[in-house]
Order: structure tokens, then C-alpha cells, then sequence
């Protein structure tokens, strides 16, 4: 007898390649990265820069590294970075900034997103005999610990603006800007605009097996390429990878709406449940985070009950639980799967 496939809702990076995806990936024309030959690389980083309104793109092996990079190229060592609470470059990268890029990190804001006066406020001057100098400032979005919330794009403007008046860097950790946009309604371009340098990750929701791209003016990519092969990510034959992208980018981006949909499903029913500490508002993408009142078991018992029962979600902390729609899951796996939660959070197991 098998065992049911497990409804899989611990991360939106565990989808697996579709057929068309692998058959594309079987046939991609690949050449040597390093020399700047292979041809589905190469198009994909136009296709990227393109849509992200940048002049140029440079693919990399993961997000993180796409991040770091960013980091090294856009600061010195010393320097003092603002960024939103709990953001994934303070939180879930194994504090790779203080060991690459030798940086300290300002949180400012709640809930993953700030204002340009939060900013201002935080930012510290240049020739201070004590203080680090604020020489870079990093919006995530959409923001993970958050929920998947949408950073507003007027905010964005404002504290890009503020940062441009000081001579202090831009950067967006886009990782799910695809899910931004198509939440939003705007445009990549409209979204990456204000900023020096972004980022953005095929291995998300667009079901791609890995893969991000940072894009920006020339000059900042000549620079991060050199990073990239300091921190080891320079390639060969990637064009493989790349061909996965370039279809993600193709048949995986409309459908983003689905996962949105599915994600409020989910968290619909989980309101339900006084046991559940949930703000609906929240619920903007395809991440549902929520917290669990004292009188409920907690986060670890939640899990792994929950995993007793065919559906896998992750604990952010010791009450809190996260749960991410991605491709792999139907609507009706995502309804079956908030009916556990639901139940092992009420004890009715």
C-alpha cells in the first residue's frame, strides 16, 4: 500500500520541475557562462533586465547569494544597512552579511515595511567618529516573515528618493516581486524602478529548481560579477538552469494568482479558529503566517501533527506557524490542508 504524496506547504521552493519544464532544460543551448557564451543564459538575462526595466542582469545560483552580492558590491565593510524587521538577509541567511560583506544591519518598521521618515530617522551620518555610516538602504518584497505583505510602492519612491538626496545606495531583495506584481497589478518595471540594484528569484513561485538574477546599471554588474566568483557562484553550462527560468518566466507567472487565491483559502478557514491569531489583511500573496493563542498547543506539536496527518508546514517560532501556496498544490489539497490545521489546533486529532 503507498503512502498519500504529502500536501507540502513548508515553502514555495519545494515545487518540482514541471515535464515541459524538464523537457526545455533537456534541450537548452548551453556554452561556457564564464566567456559569456551560453545563449539561453544570455537570454534570459536580457528577458530579465528587460522586464525589470535594467540595463543589464546577472544570473546566480541562489537568492542568498544573489543578496550577498548585492551587500558586497553597494557597501565597505563597517558600513550600517537599514532594512525592514525580521527581513530575510537579518533572519535566513546564516548571518552571511556579517561574515562576507562585514556589515551591520538597522531593522527599522513593523510588520515588513517602513516609512521614508523611519529611515531618515535611523540613518546615521558619514565622518562620525562613533557611529557606522548608513550607506545602503534594502526594501523586501514581498516580505516573507511578514506574510507575503506588499511593501507600497509609494513608500518605496519616497525612501529611494530620501536615499538618493544622501548618496546612500539602493537595493531590492525581490525574491517574490512576481507575486508582487501580479497581486498589485504593476508592472516590474514600475516596481524595480526607484531602486540601484534588484533582485529577483526563479526558484519561488515560479517553480524554476534554482536560480535568481540581480539587475542594474553596467557598472554595478561588471562589479558583481567578480563578486559572484569570490563567493563561488560562477558557472559553466548553465544555460540548463537558465532554460528553466526562461519557461517559469513563460507558462508560470499568470498562475501566481492561483497560489494567492489558495493562500486566502487557507487562511479563511484558519480564522475560523480562536485558537488562530490570524489578520486577514495580511494575506496578500501566497504566504499565510499566523500565531497560535496560549490556550493552543504550540508551534513544534502543530507541526509535527500536522505532519502525522499528510500535511507539512513550517514553524517560525515557538507560536508561530507558516504555510506558502505554490504550484505543486491544487485548490483543493490547500482546503484539505487548512481543515487539518484546523483541527489539530483545536485538539481534534
Amino acid at each position: 500500500m503507498t503512502t498519500p504524496t504529502p500536501i507540502d506547504l513548508r515553502s514555495d521552493t519545494v515545487t518540482r520541475p514541471t515535464d515541459a519544464m524538464r523537457t526545455a532544460m533537456a534541450g537548452a543551448a548551453v556554452g561556457d557562462d564564464q566567456y559569456g557564451e551560453d545563449p539561453t543564459t544570455n537570454e534570459l538575462q536580457q528577458r530579465v533586465a528587460a522586464l525589470l526595466g535594467k540595463e543589464v542582469a546577472l544570473w546566480l545560483p541562489s537568492g542568498t547569494m544573489a543578496n550577498q552580492v548585492a551587500l558586497r558590491v553597494l557597501t565597505q565593510r563597517g558600513d550600517d544597512v537599514i532594512v525592514s524587521r525580521e527581513c530575510h538577509a537579518v533572519w535566513h541567511e546564516t548571518g552571511g552579511s556579517a561574515a562576507n560583506a562585514g556589515v551591520q544591519f538597522t531593522d527599522v518598521g513593523i510588520r515588513g515595511v517602513f516609512t521614508a521618515e523611519e529611515f531618515v530617522a535611523a540613518c546615521k551620518p558619514r565622518g562620525h567618529p562613533i557611529y557606522p555610516p548608513t550607506t545602503l538602504v534594502e526594501i523586501e518584497n514581498t516580505h516573507n516573515r511578514a506574510g507575503g505583505v506588499i511593501f507600497p510602492q509609494a513608500e518605496a519612491v519616497r525612501i529611494c528618493a530620501a536615499a538618493r538626496e544622501r548618496s546612500i545606495a539602493t537595493f531590492l531583495d525581490g525574491a517574490r516581486l512576481w507575486n508582487t506584481a501580479i497581486a498589485s497589478g504593476r508592472t516590474l518595471n514600475e516596481l524595480a524602478a526607484p531602486f540601484d540594484l534588484v533582485a529577483v528569484s526563479l526558484s519561488k513561485g515560479l517553480g524554476a529548481p534554482g536560480g535568481s538574477l540581480l539587475a542594474g546599471p553596467p557598472d554595478l554588474i561588471e562589479r558583481a560579477i567578480r563578486q559572484r566568483r569570490m563567493l563561488g557562484g560562477a558557472m559553466r553550462q548553465v544555460g540548463i538552469m537558465a532554460a528553466a527560468g526562461l519557461h517559469a518566466l513563460d507558462h508560470h507567472m499568470q498562475r501566481l494568482a492561483d497560489d494567492h487565491a489558495n493562500a486566502r483559502r487557507i487562511s479563511e478557514r484558519l480564522v475560523q479558529s480562536r485558537r488562530v491569531l490570524l489578520d486577514l489583511a495580511t494575506v496578500q500573496t501566497n504566504i499565510v503566517v499566523f500565531s497560535l493563542s496560549p490556550d493552543a498547543p504550540d508551534a513544534a506539536t502543530v507541526v509535527a501533527r500536522a505532519r502525522e496527518r499528510g500535511v507539512l508546514v513550517f514553524a517560525f517560532g515557538a507560536r508561530t506557524i507558516r504555510a506558502v501556496t505554490h504550484l505543486d498544490v491544487t485548490r483543493e489539497q490547500c482546503a484539505a490542508a487548512a481543515q487539518v490545521l484546523v483541527e489539530v489546533v483545536e485538539g481534534a486529532v
